[in-house]
């Protein structure tokens, strides 16, 4: 389409012509139309899709100009090569989280995450060391909430693992293969193993259910990275300072705790239970209504659906979930609000199948988000880079500080 205020610009681009005009690959020209940074729309009946030419040019103006770090949220602020978030959900060192999902376990969606190659750090042997004082420490825990017993835990682990500072590729690898066993053995109050993580959750939260080890599975996979949100950033911002992995864990499970981040899916939770009791239409209608928060749904990044969500309720309504809550109830809310299901949501109806308590959707994140922080920490640890972003002051004018 020609733009008629001016016949030689055009009104809008070709994937290649956007991706060509900001230098950029096309998966991160899709990232950016996810968060709403470039605006596409289809054209015709195909798959094919034009990108405004305005938006382009503006990114490409903000790219050059020089800005303080995280003065534009939409910007990027630094190169990985460990993951992106596409329309079609993340992306893990070039393989689709949902693609992986199909078969993989999270220990084989994390290796992959760290680009380990050598060898295997997930082997039988490679377990992490509990020594007196963890064990204490665990034990006195017990009763504690299960992210708080992981910081606890992983708060002595360094000390207690003469490797923890390992810089080789392998060894890293390693120590982050013992950092995410230890992590799950203390969020699920189980003694270490070696045995696939999925199977551990199912273990200790729903054993005897043969449902339960392959939606857990699924979830993990689904749940191991997504680029730089809140956590994986605390992460990397934590380990740039020198720190071992499984100090830069328990930056990452401190982030998480967070309302706005991890929190999200215990008020899913708590949403899910009040919505299954009661006149489902009619409930959903009065929150709507009152202008209530609906958690679970809409998301920063996926503005047309969250593709994990789509996954993973798609599986628990073939596991056989209650369909008033995977189908029926994300039906009425996106009609009523055009807000779609997040991971979120999804986690909670996987959570309510097995009668498993509000909170438990948190812990099983960490678990799984564990394998990114692993991977983006030892990223960031091999650049040697020091995360110092500048502040853009808004403050008064020096000469006008009182002196």
């Amino acid at each position: 389409m020609i733009n008629t205020k001016n016949p030689e610009t055009p009104l809008y681009l070709t994937a290649r012509e956007a991706a060509a005009e900001l230098s950029i690959s096309p998966a991160t020209l899709y990232a950016y139309v996810s968060r709403g940074l470039i605006r596409s729309e289809p054209i015709g009946d195909g798959r094919a899709r034009r990108y405004r030419a305005e938006d382009v040019r503006a990114m490409r103006m903000r790219r050059g100009a020089p800005q303080a770090a995280g003065a534009d949220p939409g910007m990027p602020v630094l190169d990985t090569s460990v993951g992106t978030i596409t329309e079609a959900g993340p992306v893990y060192r070039g393989v689709t989280a949902i693609a992986l999902a199909g078969t993989a376990t999270l220990e084989q969606a994390a290796t992959l995450l760290w680009g380990a190659r050598e060898a295997d750090p997930f082997e039988s042997d490679n377990l992490p060391v509990v020594d007196t004082a963890m064990a204490a420490i665990l034990q006195a825990a017990r009763d504690a909430p299960a992210l708080s017993r992981a910081t606890a835990a992983l708060a002595l682990a360094s000390e207690a693992d003469p490797r923890a500072f390992n810089r080789s590729p392998e060894g890293r690898a390693k120590v982050g293969a013992r950092a995410i066993r230890l992590l799950a053995a203390a969020i699920l109050g189980a003694p270490v193993s070696a045995a696939p993580i999925h199977m551990q959750v199912a273990q200790a939260w729903t054993p005897g259910d043969r449902r339960a080890s392959e939606l857990f599975r699924l979830a993990l996979v689904l749940l191991a990275d997504h680029e730089l949100n809140a956590s994986t950033w605390t992460v990397r911002c934590a380990v740039s300072t020198g720190l071992n992995l499984y100090d830069g864990l328990i930056a990452g499970l401190v982030a998480l705790k967070g309302p706005k981040h991890g929190g999200a899916g215990p008020l899913a939770a708590l949403m899910v239970a009040d919505l299954a009791e009661g006149d489902l239409a009619m409930k959903i209608r009065d929150r709507v209504a009152l202008g209530e928060r609906i958690p679970g749904f809409g998301h920063t990044v996926y503005k047309n659906g969250d593709p994990r969500s789509d996954v993973l309720l798609t599986a628990l309504v073939k596991a056989g979930a209650d369909r008033r809550m995977a189908v029926e109830a994300p039906a009425l809310i996106t009609e009523a609000t055009g807000l779609y299901p997040n991971i979120d949501y999804a986690l909670a109806v996987l959570m309510r199948m097995f009668g498993l308590p509000v909170g438990h959707e948190t812990a099983l994140f960490a678990i799984a988000r564990s394998a990114g922080w692993v991977a983006h920490a030892i990223e960031q640890l091999h650049s040697g880079v020091l995360i110092r972003p500048h502040a853009r002051y808004v403050g008064p004018e020096p000469d006008r500080i009182a002196r």
